[in-house]
């Protein structure tokens, strides 16, 4: 039910609780307790939802101090239960309907006070959330254990521990006619770009939708460049990357009912930072980085490429080889595009099946299927052999790189198809429309490639490399403050 933003309660304690009623009317969960103050006629009603409210804190703060209140004037008003009687920490007086639905929707608890023409709104939040973990697809070997959960007041005190400043800004907002969900944006007001701070209210304010339940709600309406493969908005489930984004100077949206943080804006080289390059050495770390750089290449370029060399241009392979291959694949039905294109497709359903069964289910099923089921289709010629060892290791350094993993998929198939036709020319000419639409990509005002521009050292140090702490003492070129310095007005 809607009202007038400037609606407002009525002045009579029974018309306010049979207007919530009606309100209510076809939700059961809504509680309503009428007690006395002291020893006094005076009522004193507290509306609440059951389940969202902290039994305990409600009990407490609330109905036993109204109940056992001493001293109490037959004059008593408002003013005298908030001066002394009430113990809650968060209360706010009010008389807008709006507001209060507000409140007590998201966990607060209404307090109607007789011959008063204001309420109270009390914070009694209390539903159940899960405990502080580390999140399943960001697990480190070495490094904080600290993960997101649904709570986003919770999420937001995890990144305060990490940033112990008064610089870090959290402003609010709601968004969804129906959810109002909460979503906050996080950033530290010296370092964050004021204009990237306004762009995202900006694009915020004209979501229009129903309902928000994952941040990738919101990050599907503020992308920029929607049909792009590549995503310009980064996400996270870990407080310690989110502060290091914003110590870079990059903003954070938090969403009330996710624990996936969006972190923009977004650059090419994020998807192949991990969060342990940070937390060992930084000549292992940048091997790391070095393999997921090849991963990515070889995971899109080795079926697209050998189905080009032995269809169009097998004069560039060694005879031995070549004579293998042809021996290997006599007697295969299909044609080498069809049968890679089947293999990637079932490596990708194996894939998802591992993903979304029960966890000892779905490690028997990739056994299966990648050994058995592969080996039994090799035997029986139904696939060659030297296909099915392309595709696999296509897949297997694919899974290096899971932020690329819808983009490494669609290019795969788009390159599969290319050399298929026009064989090494079709491959080159889609990466180097790939590498173009690459460069031509903003996030919020940032080129998706910035640090491939120009790359001296101080540019380059935490994209393909990373380098020692000691050596990174400027902050990314977006940053209206690049220089690192030891002033705390940095």
């Amino acid at each position: 039910m809607d009202f007038d933003k400037d609606k407002q309660i009525f002045g009579d304690f029974e018309k306010n609780i049979e207007f919530f009623k009606r309100v209510f009317q076809n939700d059961d969960m809504l509680r309503i307790r009428t007690v006395n103050l002291g020893d006094t006629k005076i009522r004193v009603a507290f509306l609440f939802f059951d389940g969202m409210v902290d039994s305990q804190s409600l009990e407490d703060s609330l109905v036993r101090a109204c109940v056992r209140a001493e001293s109490v004037p037959k004059r008593a008003d408002l003013d005298f239960l908030l001066k002394r009687v009430l113990y809650s920490s968060e209360i706010t007086k009010t008389k807008n309907v709006n507001d209060i639905l507000s409140a007590i929707l998201n966990g607060d608890t209404l307090l109607l006070f007789e011959n008063s023409e204001f309420a109270l709104t009390v914070d009694t939040k209390g539903w159940e959330t899960r405990s502080i973990d580390e999140p399943s697809d960001e697990r480190v070997l070495q490094g904080p254990r600290e993960g997101f959960d649904e709570s986003a007041i919770l999420n937001l005190a995890l990144i305060r521990r990490k940033l112990q400043t008064s610089d870090l800004c959290i402003k609010s907002t709601k968004i969804g006619r129906r959810s109002n969900t909460a979503v906050y944006i996080c950033y530290l007001g010296k370092l964050a770009d004021t204009k990237t701070v306004e762009e995202l209210k900006k694009r915020l304010s004209k979501i229009c939708i129903d309902g928000i339940l994952d941040s990738n709600y919101i990050a599907e309406n503020i992308r920029d460049h929607k049909l792009s493969i590549f995503k310009t908005t980064g996400t996270t489930e870990r407080p310690d990357i989110v502060a290091s984004k914003l110590l870079e100077g990059r903003i954070a949206v938090v969403v009330d009912g996710t624990p996936v943080v969006l972190t923009l804006p977004y650059l090419f080289c994020e998807n192949f930072q991990a969060d342990e390059d940070y937390y060992l050495n930084f000549i292992v770390g940048t091997l790391g980085r070095l393999l997921r750089y090849a991963c990515f290449f070889i995971s899109i370029s080795v079926p697209s490429v050998f189905i080009a060399l032995t269809t169009f241009h097998i004069q560039l392979l060694p005879t031995a080889f070549m004579l293998t291959v042809s021996e290997l694949r006599s007697g295969v039905p299909f044609s080498s595009v069809v049968e890679c294109l089947g293999l990637a497709f079932v490596f990708e359903i194996l894939k998802e099946t591992g993903l979304r069964t029960p966890q000892g289910l779905g490690s028997a099923l990739s056994i299966v299927g990648g050994l058995v089921v592969g080996q039994a289709a090799v035997e029986a010629r139904i696939i060659s052999a030297p296909m099915l060892i392309a595709v696999s290791l296509s897949g297997v350094a694919g899974l290096m790189i899971p932020k690329l993993k819808g983009a490494v998929f669609y290019l795969r198939m788009i390159l599969i198809i290319a050399a298929s036709l026009w064989g090494l020319f079709g491959y080159m000419t889609v990466m180097s429309i790939v590498f173009l639409s690459a460069f031509s990509i903003k996030s919020f005002g940032v080129d998706y490639t910035l640090t491939l521009k120009n790359p001296i050292f101080q540019r380059i140090k935490d994209t393909t490399i990373r380098a020692p702490w000691d050596k990174m003492f400027t902050r990314p070129d977006f940053n209206k403050n690049k220089i690192r310095s030891r002033k705390i007005d940095d």
